[in-house]
């Protein structure tokens, strides 16, 4: 779809990026995304994908705002407490930029409703803060064949890995089972998620351009803010895989 005047100003010095030009713009402009999660990660990846002139924004969460999110859930502010968080979102990122058809799904993912949610995007990703959510996330992408990116953090620590189905591993075939359960709450540095979420919105871009020789394809990058040590660590797919596995 070609560029307007006003979105040729507004992207202007990510068209002028040789890696991405004009025909990448318009590739942004022609892509939805869904982004499963508004809270740490969902704010910077959101946020970033909504400036960076994705077509279509698929927006999903069933939680409100609370205060404590505002510390590090920076799509959100004070005066939205209390409001749901898709609309919290939407409010924001409509003022951000107006170009963006902005879709709010403002529902728990399940197993009944995954499928038909995630099936009408060309890229997810996911930023729940919860083992369940990752996994339906993981297996509905795998059954619709829909890449996806996938990120959890803790304190000043975070992990990533990029899903392209039957061609990468998955998300099962790192982690096969979900850790204990616990009722402590998470702790989360603010700017954590907000460094893991970019990543993360990029690696959106990166496959929505065509530029996935550097995506986090068979790869699990950890990092750790506190001492700024970053492992890339080469994964594969295991062929017993119960969602992406040859049986």
């Amino acid at each position: 779809m070609k560029l307007s005047k006003e979105e040729l100003e507004r992207y202007n010095r990510q068209i002028i990026a040789v890696e991405l030009g004009e025909k990448g713009q318009e590739k942004l402009k022609d892509a939805s995304v869904l982004v499963m999660g508004l809270g740490g990660l969902g704010s910077s990846v959101s946020y970033y994908l909504a400036a960076a002139g994705i077509g279509t924004l698929g927006l999903m969460d069933m939680d409100v705002v609370s205060l404590s999110n505002l510390q590090r859930q920076i799509i959100h502010s004070t005066e939205q407490v209390g409001k749901n968080k898709t609309d919290s979102a939407f409010d924001k990122l409509s003022k951000l930029n107006p170009n963006v058809n902005y879709k709010k799904i403002n529902k728990k993912l399940t197993s009944k409703n995954a499928v038909s949610i995630i099936k009408n995007y060309d890229f997810v990703v996911d930023c729940s803060d919860n083992f369940n959510a990752k996994y339906l996330v993981n297996d509905a992408c795998i059954k619709e064949n829909i890449p996806f990116s996938v990120g959890g953090v803790r304190g000043f620590e975070g992990q990533l890995m990029t899903v392209i189905p039957l061609k990468s591993a998955c998300y099962r075939c790192v982690f096969s089972s979900p850790p204990p359960p616990s009722d402590s709450p998470l702790p989360v540095v603010g700017a954590t998620p907000g460094f893991a979420g970019t990543i993360q919105s990029m690696e959106a871009i990166k496959y929505i351009i065509g530029l996935r020789e550097g995506l986090l394809t068979n790869y699990l990058l950890i990092f750790d803010l506190l001492s700024m040590s970053f492992q890339k660590i080469q994964i594969k797919a295991n062929d017993k895989c119960p969602a992406c596995g040859k049986k």
